[in-house]
C-alpha cells in the first residue's frame, strides 16, 4: 500500500473491526500472553515514575494493560483505560473487577488521537503500550498528549522495534504476505513497525514538546504454539523466542 491509496479513517474502523474480532481470542490466552509482556507494562509504570494519589491514562489499553498495573500503585489515585476496541475494554474491565480495582479506574470507548472529551492538565501520566504506531497522524495525537499532561507529567509508551527483532509478529506477518502476495506497506501508513526508528521517535516527541527524552530496549519471551518449523522444542512442541519493544519516555516542561 502506498501512502496515496491510505485513507486513515478506513484504518481506524478496520482496526476496530479486527480487534473486536479476536477479543475472545484474547480473553482465552491473555495470561500466555501477559507471562511474557508484564514485564513491558513494569517498565512503563518505572519510567513514567507512577506513585500513589496520581491520575493516570492509558491509551490503547486493549486487555488493560499497563492501566491494570499503574492501578495496583496509584492507591486512591485515578486510571481511565481507553481503547478504540469496546470488546477488548470489556475483557479490561472484567479483569479489573477480578482484582479489586474497579473503584480507581474508568474504562472509555476513545481513538487515541480524538482526546477532545478529556480536559487540559487532567493527568500526571500518559501510558500506552504497542499502540502509538497504530496512530495514522501521531504528531497531532502527541501534542494532544502534551495538553493532558500536568507540568512536569510524563509519558511512556512502548512500540515495536524493527521487524528482525519481533519474531513473534514477524513470522506471521512474512506468512500471510506471502500466501496473499501482498506488497510492502508504504513508508509512513501505520503498522507494526511504523515506529521502530528509534531517532525518528525521539524526535516526534521533541516535536510535540516533550524534554528529557530517553528509550530503553527491553526484551522479553514470547510463548506460542505456532512457528515450530524453527522454533520449537521437540519434546514440548512449544515455542519460546524473544521480541524487543522499545520503550521511550518524555516530560512536559
Amino acid at each position: 500500500m502506498s501512502n496515496s491509496d491510505f485513507d486513515p479513517n478506513k484504518f481506524k474502523a478496520s482496526q476496530r473491526q479486527s480487534w473486536d474480532s479476536v477479543a475472545k481470542g484474547w480473553q482465552k490466552w491473555w495470561k500466555t500472553f501477559e507471562s511474557g509482556a508484564q514485564r513491558v507494562s513494569d517498565r512503563l509504570v518505572e519510567l513514567a515514575e507512577i506513585k500513589p494519589g496520581q491520575r493516570v491514562l492509558d491509551l490503547a489499553t486493549g486487555i488493560g494493560e499497563p492501566a491494570i498495573t499503574a492501578a495496583k500503585i496509584v492507591g486512591n489515585g485515578y486510571v481511565l483505560a481507553t481503547d478504540i476496541s469496546a470488546q477488548m475494554l470489556a475483557i479490561a474491565e472484567e479483569r479489573a473487577k477480578s482484582l479489586g480495582l474497579q473503584d480507581k479506574m474508568e474504562f472509555r470507548e476513545i481513538d487515541a488521537e480524538n482526546l477532545d472529551s478529556l480536559p487540559n492538565l487532567a493527568f500526571d501520566a500518559i501510558l500506552s503500550r504497542w499502540g502509538l504506531m497504530f496512530l495514522p497522524n501521531l504528531e497531532i495525537a502527541l501534542r494532544d498528549m502534551q495538553r493532558l499532561l500536568v507540568s512536569r507529567g510524563k509519558l511512556a509508551a512502548a512500540v515495536w522495534s524493527e521487524p528482525a527483532k519481533v519474531p513473534m509478529i514477524n513470522m506471521s506477518i512474512s506468512s500471510v504476505r506471502e500466501q496473499l502476495q501482498a506488497p510492502l506497506v508504504g513508508q509512513g501508513i501505520p503498522g507494526p513497525f511504523s515506529l521502530a526508528d528509534v531517532d525518528a521517535l525521539k524526535k516526534s516527541l521533541l516535536k510535540a514538546g516533550f524534554i528529557d527524552i530517553q528509550s530503553k530496549q527491553e526484551i522479553w519471551g514470547a510463548v506460542t504454539d505456532q512457528a515450530r518449523r524453527q522454533y520449537a522444542d521437540p519434546d514440548s512442541g512449544r515455542v519460546k523466542f524473544d521480541n524487543e519493544a522499545i520503550c521511550i519516555v518524555g516530560r512536559k516542561p
